[in-house]
């Protein structure tokens, strides 16, 4: 038996972070208690209903679930996988597509290293041994992650090779010549905050391998895995509370130690630890005042947010706009690759991510559509005090106005987009922060800096002695990155390589 089995811990956030943190330790023997703020749990697996159909809130294209894959590896040591529904869109062979106004290029972008390689070789032959030069360093990067390999690790002091923090285009330019191929082979940066001369190469080396080796969709929603997660945290004796705010972390500071935790409900959570997985900032905020030092409480209110996105959701008639495989993206021109985040000028969205998600049942058609586009947070900067539901009438016409520019966008290839849509609905940056409650709306935690890494590189650990973080600004982010912090977290109690050592065998 688990000589943890009495231990208890009090999570603070049911999103995708405390989740994953509350299943892996509910399956070590500890007796968990997940504390959400919102009526909903999942933070980004949470889905929303609209005119009679159901729309994931953030999770719509998915690495790691193929057979094999991180994260179906991480699901099958948790006994979920046979709860989840998830289509891997294998029949097409295609993970992206992505269209160029500028000259009209397609880019079919197929699935698996070997078909990856050879498709951007027939397209470049001149640039041929640029292709698999690079296509064996982003492999060979990530290959140097252990926990994104689930492999154990037993290095302290892990060097990692010269160009790991190099700045991700300029790693790109360094094996490929073509400035039109270095744009193509950055398709992914949407999906992980990529930010020019800024993001590592690390992250975009890590998140073009999981994409690369299939992507994959929830079949009717992405609330179905928070709902699996927390049958894991319930199953083993613990509980996932909804619509408990937690509105002070009592610490004694003598002690260096957590007394318990109080909600807006007036209850009081005590236990033996404590994680947060809400964004830093505000756990700063709740905490008992003087519980950290200056420098660590300024150095986590500095470090930048990623940007966030503007999203459009249709709903179609019905048999008028195809299904399509994984993710698609419409770009105006081969140099806006790096510049999609701008989005306080005209030329916005410069490109945008489309998909239709799967569902129950396969189809030719989608009733629906989702269209993201990422965004700084400086394009609502001037509406930063309204909330939810009181919003002004600038604001309105302002989003009202955005829809329209996507949807004009969108006729560019599909001319009869406008005349098919039955209903739209529409996020801003201001949206996904008042509904997340993250700072700036910010879609990937702290920004990732290569020319100071060490600033935004946060540890599980805090000095608070019984206070561990877990979460997307910890490590890494994202549908993958997450539930791999979740592990680090745990293991911070249960020990090294405990957690991954199980894992690696399923």
């Amino acid at each position: 038996m688990n000589d943890t089995k009495q231990q208890t811990a009090t999570i603070i956030g049911g999103g995708l972070g405390g989740l994953f943190t509350g299943a892996f330790l509910a399956r070590e023997g500890y007796a968990v208690t997940v504390l959400e703020q919102n009526l909903n749990i999942g933070g980004g697996l949470q889905t929303f209903r609209r005119c009679g159909e159901e729309f994931d809130a953030g999770m719509h294209i998915l690495g790691g679930f193929q057979p094999g894959g991180t994260l179906d590896r991480i699901c099958r040591y948790l006994g979920i996988s046979d709860r989840l529904e998830i289509t891997h869109d294998e029949e097409s062979g295609i993970i992206d597509t992505i269209t160029y106004l500028s000259d009209g290029q397609v880019v079919n972008v197929p699935r698996g290293r070997e078909h990856f390689t050879e498709y951007f070789q027939s397209l470049f032959p001149e640039n041929s041994d640029e292709i698999k030069n690079y296509v064996d360093a982003i492999y060979r990067m990530a290959d140097e992650v252990n926990i994104f390999n689930l492999r154990p690790d037993e290095d302290y002091f892990k060097e990692f090779s010269p160009q790991f923090f190099m700045p991700a285009n300029r790693f790109i330019a360094s094996y490929i010549t073509s400035a039109h191929l270095q744009a193509i082979m950055a398709f992914v940066n949407p999906m992980y905050g990529g930010i020019p001369d800024v993001t590592p190469a690390y992250i975009h080396s890590i998140l073009s391998v999981l994409y690369i080796d299939g992507q994959s969709k929830f079949r009717g929603g992405s609330r179905q895995l928070a709902s699996a997660l927390q049958s894991v945290i319930e199953e083993n004796g613990g509980a996932v509370l909804p619509g408990r705010k937690v509105t002070e972390i009592e610490v004694d500071a003598q002690a260096r130690m957590v007394k318990g935790v109080r909600c807006e409900t007036g209850e009081t959570f005590t236990s033996d630890v404590y994680i947060s997985s809400i964004h830093p900032v505000r756990m700063l905020d709740i905490a008992t005042k003087g519980t950290f030092k200056k420098a660590f409480s300024e150095r986590l209110r500095s470090i930048p947010n990623a940007y966030s996105a503007f999203q459009a959701f249709f709903i179609m008639r019905p048999d008028t706009f195809p299904y399509l495989p994984g993710a698609n993206f419409l770009i105006d021109d081969y140099t806006d690759t790096w510049k999609l985040a701008n989005g306080d000028d005209d030329k916005w969205p410069r490109g945008m991510m489309y998909v239709t998600p799967a569902g129950k049942t396969d189809s030719t058609f989608s009733r629906k559509v989702v269209v993201n586009c990422v965004m700084s947070f400086s394009a609502v900067e001037k509406w930063t005090g309204s909330s939810l539901g009181n919003r002004p009438d600038d604001y309105e016409r302002w989003k009202k106005e955005c829809l329209e520019r996507i949807i004009t966008k969108m006729e560019k290839l599909y001319p009869d987009f406008s005349k098919n849509i039955e209903h739209s609905f529409t996020a801003s940056p201001l949206t996904i922060r008042d509904y997340f409650d993250v700072p700036a709306g910010s879609l990937y935690g702290y920004v990732k800096d290569s020319s100071d890494i060490l600033r935004s590189q946060i540890t599980v650990f805090t000095k608070i002695k019984n206070l561990l973080l877990t979460g997307q600004c910890i490590n890494l982010h994202g549908i993958c990155g997450v539930p791999l912090t979740a592990i680090l977290t745990v293991e911070a109690l249960v020990g090294r390589n405990v957690l991954i050592n199980k894992i690696s065998t399923c």
